[in-house]
């Protein structure tokens, strides 16, 4: 497990709860560095120090600015996960902690402290101008000196700058004013300097070219950009040329030139076919850094391709292709035979001529070459020889700077990166082979174009003040230093009686308000040059406070921390700190003041929580500000993941256990190989874990838990290493090629963590089995190359698999074939037989040979056999596959056969004989005197005499019995006769038959049983067996209807096995562990039920019952009586009835059933009025007229139920035979009627729209339609 920690992205400098004002870097008033010297503030501002033994360097791609929480997890922490993967290999459970104060005894490197310093510097530099007040000029963005623009899109020179007032911007072009208003085409953005030349209405992009130069004025002063060279990007088309041949001779060197046309930029070289396919390269040929394409010495392979030269340009992004040359190779040996490329001296064995190496590139045995410094240094030595030689650098008088230096194009060419000045002096370069050596120097001379030393600095003074502006530069030659004011050279300028310059500085004394300007100091010599703008602005402000008021800060316990109270005021104010109001200034101790007015607490504790007031003072006032800090405790993983090595298809937990601050929002994730893990449906990840389910290869890496709250985080780091199979082999070569033998070479595959045991090598030929692989040898691990034995005449092809304990890899892909020559077999089929398939022949059959045996062409088998122990002579026949028959032999008698290989080159080796037999037939004769002896009820021994040896006509394989049974002594029971049989090897003369079933009778015959088949059946024989015991009762049942009786049921067995003479049943009460006394009952045979009176209602009862014979007991049944209902569940049933609240809620019920039907009594006793027909006697039908009031009052005698008609329980009238209604007729009321047309029972009236609403209608005198009428 590896740890690494990031205290305080925003934490250690504090995070505002209200927006705080536009901070810079590590502290206000620092400009920014274009070479990011000062990236490791940002690192100091979060708390994070790298440890020395991990330490690469400055560049760690941190923004030169101060970072907050995510900017710290996408730079800082991607950096330092870079640097700490080496420090994986330190093993379980080593830490790199972050934080200064838990790096105890631990130095940083010097690169380190020297950017630490710097960062500490700048926290005492200038304090920048709000940009309310009055100032001159800054330009605050502009292109690059040499400015290449594509000519397909509009030109973009920028310009921006800043100043109080805003400034205007005017343009010079070569040296002389760019009127920009003539030119149509050429437009400034709005409140910016930045220029557009635009196409889209035409014109040459090549018109505008030259050197362009910025000037930002206000009447302050005027600041100048840096003079802009346009140039247009160029991609040329490559001349016509024909291009003849190229012939050469085998072994001679040889350089194909490309001469790409210039183009700006350079384009980018690279050799292709024809036919783009890339030029491949190695050692022997490659590309020189001009963009040649080099051959140490030319072979016959070469001339397989054409070769092309390819520029590729930046800006147009095309690329343009020259004539292919084509070579023609002149050699001694025109044939392009695999052997001689595989051959261990390939250049003597195709009559190349060995010859010490020589120089290509560079001529002759030195040279020079000069370099910048910062740039990158490229020194290039090709030579050619046979064999091709290798080169190796060197320095004169010292090692070649390792951490700056790497080889490129296979040795050929050393690049040393960011030149310096001690890196000049003599570079050799060694080229040898085994004819010889040559060595080349190049001497290299290091110059510099300026670089700053003491770049000056805006000024900004009070009146009556004294200050100086220091321009101090470096370079080789020496740079010069050219002074100037808003934009003129400083001699040309107004004489100033108080300023005075001396060399490179320029001293202002007694400076007043008129002395505000914009200096200019221009350092150059033959390699470049470097402008910069300083203005000097004279003010008078009394103090004032730059960031929002009484902020919020939150810190991480014991870190470094730093409060930021940014200022402004000239005089310059002087600040102090005061923490709770207290009088004394804070400064010493624990606390630091900058000049810029930050207080830097160096470790941060529980007590340093309060109220901080900064005050600033000059002599025009003061003003203050209050910060209110608060101190929370660190996040910290206190149980990390660690390493873990699984193998595939496993699951994998990694664990992450953190104590955090309770007030803080924690945040726990996950990283993988420093990129967010995305969790699939194979991980789970919870609070405090990760897992990984069916471990794959792609989840190998670094696993990084990463513990963050707003202020703070904590990672731990651990390396999943998960074992799989081996990657396949590659690169398969044949050497060392001999008659019987061949060197198989191999390049291993990745092991995948799990360390190679075997290669296994298989082959392929394509004559008998094409297509089909076969495994060769074997070998250890531990090789690449072994030597395989091979058979003649074969086609091989090989492959290789290798082995771990994870499994077997891919096959690798297959070998160039090499055919050995034939010879005669060696060696004669196996597995011959002979063997009839019929009475009167014989097959003879073997296992033909493969490829590896057969030696060469047209295998066949000259098959041989005669009788055994005659002396007649031996018949053959010549066999092309593998088997022959012999027709008309005799029943089952020996023969001796011979089987031998023979191929066109000859014949085997003599056979082996092997003894063969034809034929067999029937046995004419059984076994007599069979005697049979009971021996149990279920078993009888057998007893017979051996046939004679002539009436088995084959092989004697067994004495077979069959038996069945007949029947049993037991009346009216129904038996199978499926015959059954008994084998007994031919050796023998008895044996036992058993399973028989007791009480039976059975018949038994036997016979001799050879290849053929069975011979004829003996006497039948019969017997008896005695009476045994019997199988257990069937559909044994236990049933208890209550909670006093249990009732059992059986059926009797179904094998009795002799006559029953009862049932014996045993049973005993169990409660739990508790088991009572066992009780024996005995019953007739006729009785097949039994009922019990059970002792108490919660025991259970195991029953056992079994059938007797007078031999005795059969197997037995047991089963065990149902389970008691639950106790508790009855007894609470019990309490229910005896509850208080539940004969409360019975007596509330039936009182509320009461009032009910005491309502209904009354309703019913008031009658109602229904609509009637009027005239009784007129046919019902749907054309019926209504009447508008038909009703009569009716009592309860008048309620009856029709004829035919019954009343159920709830009260209402059901239907007994008719369905018919007004509702089949088309009237729509529900119910029935009586003869003179009234209704009766339950009923529901529509009304007709005569109808008036103040009829009234009762519905039936059940309690439910009570309970409606109540509502």
């Amino acid at each position: 497990m590896r740890r690494l920690a990031a205290r305080g992205a925003a934490g250690d400098a504090g995070e505002a709860a209200a927006p705080a004002a536009d901070r810079t870097d590590c502290a206000r008033g620092r400009g920014r560095s274009p070479w990011r010297l000062i990236d490791l503030c940002a690192i100091w501002d979060s708390g994070v120090v790298l440890p020395a033994a991990d330490w690469k360097g400055p560049s760690s791609g941190v923004a030169g600015r101060r970072l907050n929480k995510a900017e710290v997890l996408s730079s800082v922490q991607k950096a330092q996960f870079q640097r700490l993967e080496a420090a994986r290999l330190r093993g379980p459970g080593s830490r790199e902690r972050g934080p200064v104060l838990r790096m105890a005894g631990q130095q940083p490197p010097p690169g380190v402290l020297a950017a630490l310093l710097l960062c500490l510097l700048s926290l005492g530099g200038a304090i920048e101008i709000p940009m309310d007040l009055s100032q001159p000029p800054t330009i605050t963005k502009q292109s690059v000196k040499d400015h290449i623009v594509d000519p397909r899109d509009n030109i973009l020179i920028e310009c921006e700058a800043k100043g109080n007032p805003a400034p205007s911007f005017h343009w010079t072009r070569n040296s002389r004013f760019f009127n920009i208003a003539k030119d149509p085409r050429v437009s400034m953005r709005r409140r910016s300097g930045t220029l557009v030349i635009d196409f889209r209405s035409g014109g040459r992009p090549e018109e505008y070219e030259g050197e362009y130069q910025c000037f930002a004025r206000n009447k302050f002063g005027t600041a100048l950009s840096n003079r802009i060279r346009l140039q247009v990007s160029k991609s040329p088309l490559w001349p016509k040329e024909n291009l003849d041949p190229v012939v050469v001779q085998e072994g001679a060197p040889l350089t194909l030139q490309c001469n790409p046309p210039p183009g700006l930029p350079s384009p980018v070289i690279f050799w292709m076919s024809s036919s783009m396919e890339p030029i491949t390269q190695d050692k022997r040929v490659s590309q020189g850094h001009n963009g040649d394409l080099y051959f140490s010495s030319v072979m016959l392979p070469d001339m397989q391709t054409d070769y092309s030269c390819n520029a590729r340009f930046h800006f147009t992004h095309t690329i343009q292709q020259k004539n292919a040359f084509t070579l023609k190779v002149l050699t001694n040996h025109p044939y392009n035979d695999s052997s001689l490329r595989n051959h261990p001296d390939m250049y003597s064995a195709r009559g190349v001529a060995e010859r010490t190496p020589s120089f290509m590139y560079p001529q002759g045995t030195a040279s020079s070459q000069m370099v910048l410094r910062g740039m990158d240094l490229l020194l290039e030595c090709i030579a050619s020889g046979v064999p091709t030689p290798d080169i190796a650098w060197y320095k004169k008088g010292g090692d070649l700077p390792s951490d700056k230096a790497k080889f490129e194009n296979f040795n050929k060419a050393l690049r040393i990166t960011n030149v310096s000045e001690e890196d000049s002096g003599e570079y050799f370069c060694l080229a040898s082979n085994k004819m010889g050596s040559i060595r080349h120097t190049i001497s290299v001379r290091v110059k510099a174009a300026p670089y700053w030393l003491d770049e000056p600095k805006n000024l900004i003074l009070a009146p009556g003040e004294d200050g100086r502006l220091v321009c101090r530069a470096s370079g080789n030659p020496k740079p010069t230093v050219q002074w100037m004011v808003n934009g003129e050279p400083l001699q040309s300028a107004p004489p100033n009686p108080n300023r005075e310059v001396a060399g490179d500085t320029i001293i202002f004394r007694d400076t007043q308000i008129s002395s505000r300007a914009v200096y200019q100091c221009n350092t150059s010599n033959e390699h470049g040059y470097l402008l910069a703008n300083a203005f000097v602005s004279v003010l008078d402000v009394p103090p004032r406070m730059l960031s929002p008021r009484n902020q919020l800060i939150r810190v991480i316990l014991y870190n470094r921390t730093r409060l930021d109270c940014p200022f402004f005021g000239s005089p310059i104010p002087t600040l102090r700190w005061f923490k709770n109001g207290q009088g004394s200034n804070l400064d010493g101790g624990n606390y630091h003041v900058y000049e810029n007015g930050s207080l830097e607490i160096k470790m941060t504790r529980k007590e340093d929580q309060g109220i901080y007031t900064c005050v600033a003072t000059n002599i025009l006032g003061k003003a203050e500000n209050q910060v209110h800090l608060e101190v929370k405790d660190p996040t910290r993983i206190y149980r990390m993941p660690e390493d873990q090595v699984a193998k595939r298809g496993t699951t994998v937990q990694l664990e992450c256990r953190v104590k955090h601050d309770p007030s803080l929002k924690l945040t726990v994730s996950w990283l993988k190989d420093d990129e967010p893990l995305y969790v699939g449906n194979r991980m789970k990840k919870e609070d405090e874990s990760l897992t990984i389910f069916g471990v794959a290869e792609r989840d190998q890496g670094s696993y990084t838990c990463i513990a963050s709250t707003e202020l703070d985080q904590d990672l731990a780091k651990a390396y999943l290493t998960v074992l799989g199979r081996p990657d396949r082999p590659r690169d398969l070569e044949l050497t060392d090629l001999a008659e019987r033998s061949v060197r198989l070479t191999w390049i291993p595959g990745d092991d995948n963590n799990s360390p190679i045991t075997d290669y296994v090598v298989q082959f392929e030929e394509d004559q008998f089995q094409p297509g089909v692989w076969h495994d060769h040898s074997k070998f250890p691990g531990s090789v690449n190359s072994a030597i395989l034995h091979l058979s003649p005449y074969v086609n091989y092809q090989f492959r290789v698999i290798a082995v771990n304990e994870v499994g077997s890899s891919h096959p690798s892909l297959p070998s160039e074939r090499y055919r050995t020559s034939g010879a005669p077999p060696e060696s004669n089929p196996a597995d011959v037989k002979g063997e009839g398939t019929r009475k009167n022949n014989m097959e003879i059959t073997w296992t033909p040979m493969n490829a590896t045996s057969a030696f060469g062409p047209n295998l066949r088998y000259i098959v041989k056999w005669r009788r055994r122990e005659t002396r007649e002579a031996w018949s053959n026949v010549t066999v092309w596959g593998s088997r022959h028959v012999v027709g008309q032999t005799p029943v089952y008698v020996p023969y001796e056969i011979r089987v031998q290989a023979e191929n066109d080159f000859g014949k085997g080796p003599e056979p082996d004989t092997v003894i063969g037999y034809s034929g067999e037939d029937y046995p004419r004769a059984a076994p007599t005197d069979v005697k049979i002896r009971v021996l149990n009820s279920t078993a009888v021994s057998l007893q017979w005499n051996r046939v004679y040896s002539d009436t088995v006509q084959g092989q004697l394989r067994e004495y077979r019995a069959y038996y069945w049974r007949e029947s049993s002594l037991l009346k009216n029971l129904w038996v199978s006769q499926k015959r059954q049989q008994a084998s007994f090897p031919g050796d023998r003369l008895r044996g036992v038959v058993s399973r028989l079933f007791p009480y039976s009778n059975y018949k038994l015959e036997m016979v001799v049983v050879n290849g053929r088949g069975d011979g004829p059946r003996s006497e039948t024989k019969e017997f008896a067996t005695p009476e045994g015991v019997p199988s257990a009762p069937r559909r044994f049942r236990v049933r208890q209807p209550n909670l006093e009786m249990i009732h059992l049921e059986w059926d009797h067995p179904e094998h009795p096995n002799g006559i029953l003479t009862g049932y014996t049943l045993k049973y005993v009460a169990f409660n739990g562990t508790k088991v009572g006394k066992q009780i024996v009952e005995n019953f007739s045979p006729n009785q097949t039920k039994f009922t019990m009176q059970r002792a108490d209602p919660v025991s259970r009862y195991r029953f056992t019952l079994s059938a007797r014979t007078q031999v005795g007991s059969g197997e037995a049944a047991t089963e065990e009586s149902p389970a008691p209902p639950n106790e508790a569940y009855t007894n609470n049933q019990a309490d229910i009835a005896t509850q208080g609240w539940f004969i409360g809620l019975m007596c509330a019920i039936a009182l509320l059933v009461l009032i009910l039907l005491i309502v209904c009594f009354i309703k019913r006793s008031r009658g109602g009025k229904y609509p009637v027909r009027e005239k009784k006697d007129v046919p019902l039908g749907p054309e019926d007229p209504k009447e508008e009031d038909g009703s009569f009052d009716y009592s309860d005698e008048d309620n009856k139920p029709l004829q035919g008609s019954q009343t159920s329980l709830d009260g209402t009238i059901k239907q007994q035979e008719s369905d018919d209604s007004l509702v089949d007729y088309g009237e729509g009321g529900e119910g029935q009627f009586n003869e003179d047309g009234s209704f009766i029972g339950q009923y529901t009236v529509k009304k007709d729209k005569e109808e008036t609403e103040g009829n009234e209608s009762s519905e039936a005198t059940s309690p439910v339609n009570a309970i409606y009428s109540l509502a």
